[in-house]
């Protein structure tokens, strides 16, 4: 599969698939521990950093990727996409953490 052949239909209709099955494992509250300000999706934040990291440290800075410029800019927009998720997860996750600090229930 190519980054061309993927478009936004299929990409949807893929994580209604996952959300479908993750509510016939989990029951249809299975969101609720991964929402903004949870465990869940700390583990998210967490999970997006240590991909970027590895992609930065094992593909982008591999010989045969920087060889290859095609290679390299494929890697390089993989490590870009992954960090641009891991601020728009945080930017929510903690905006959250910080209304619970501000306004202790």
């Amino acid at each position: 599969m190519s980054v061309e052949s993927l478009n936004s239909h299929e990409v949807e209709q893929d994580r209604q698939r996952q959300a479908r099955e993750l509510s016939a494992e989990s029951g249809a509250e299975w969101m609720e521990g991964y929402r903004p300000g949870s465990a869940g999706c700390h583990e998210l934040l967490d999970r997006a950093a240590l991909v970027a990291d590895m992609l930065q440290q094992y593909i982008l800075a591999h010989p045969a990727c920087v060889a290859r410029p095609e290679w390299y800019r494929l890697a390089e927009q993989a490590t870009a996409a992954l960090l641009d998720l891991y601020q728009q997860v945080g930017a929510e996750h903690l905006a959250i953490e910080n209304s619970r600090v501000e306004s202790p229930a």
